[in-house]
């Protein structure tokens, strides 16, 4: 039987310390690069272990604002975040260059990643701030998103990303942070949550409703306490249910 290969992305260089663990199990990454968390120092370390473990590696940009870690809306001018965006996104390449590795996609961190799947002028404002890259990488958006929309019209590349350790509300958007069903932290519970997407295109939501949804890359947050027990319990059980990990 032909079995299903998936991506497994986690979010990296945001101060955990775990990637050292994490990313011989993980197939793509995305690198903090200095909006929510990170610098220069971080992002060369994470990079190292990436191309080791021959992990495709992504930029990971944010609203400038480390004091909140990038988990709230920001007001700021559409000139300033593109700035940002887009100097966020240097830093990481110069240093990927150093290392004479490729820039293989981009995620928005966060709230600016929740907003732009619902806000198509800000949307816009994101897909401006990446042109530069538009022919050389993809870009992980949400299922049905804004931004997904945007992008397609734009002619960017895109993969669809889901979420395997975060419960959806109906309309496919996440559990807010601040509730208490936002994250799925049982890895048994998660396992069952990508066996649901992958197999059967859907996903259960927290009310209990069956949604359509598609995943090309899945993601763990690496900033959970049980990320590392998670993924190597998914690495471990996945192949029983014919699913593997693009290595």
């Amino acid at each position: 039987m032909k079995g299903n290969y998936i991506d497994l992305n986690c979010d990296v260089g945001e101060g955990i310390g775990n990637e050292k663990l994490l990313l011989p199990l993980l197939s793509s990454c995305n690198i903090a690069c200095g909006g929510h968390a990170g610098d220069r120092r971080t992002m060369s370390h994470v990079v190292q272990l990436a191309k080791a473990n021959k992990v495709l590696m992504g930029a990971h940009p944010s609203y400038p604002d480390k004091v909140n870690f990038g988990r709230f809306s920001m007001e700021i001018d559409s000139k300033e975040l593109i700035t940002s965006i887009r100097e966020q996104v240097k830093n990481l390449v110069e240093v990927m260059r150093k290392e004479g590795v490729k820039l293989h996609h981009i995620k928005p961190h966060g709230a600016l990643y929740n907003d732009i799947a619902k806000n198509t002028s800000l949307a816009l404002c994101f897909l401006e701030s990446i042109e530069e890259y538009r022919k050389d990488i993809c870009i992980y958006v949400p299922y049905a998103s804004e931004i997904a929309k945007e992008a397609l019209r734009e002619d960017y590349k895109i993969q669809y990303e889901v979420f395997a350790d975060r419960n959806y509300q109906a309309n496919l958007s996440l559990v807010p942070r601040k509730e208490s069903k936002a994250l799925i932290i049982d890895k048994r519970q998660v396992l069952k949550h990508v066996i649901e997407m992958v197999n059967y295109n859907r996903v259960k939501t927290v009310s209990g409703e069956v949604v359509s949804i598609l995943g090309d890359t899945f993601c763990i947050h690496g900033d959970t306490p049980l990320a590392l027990e998670i993924v190597l319990y998914l690495t471990q059980e996945l192949p029983n249910h014919n699913i593997f990990i693009k290595k």
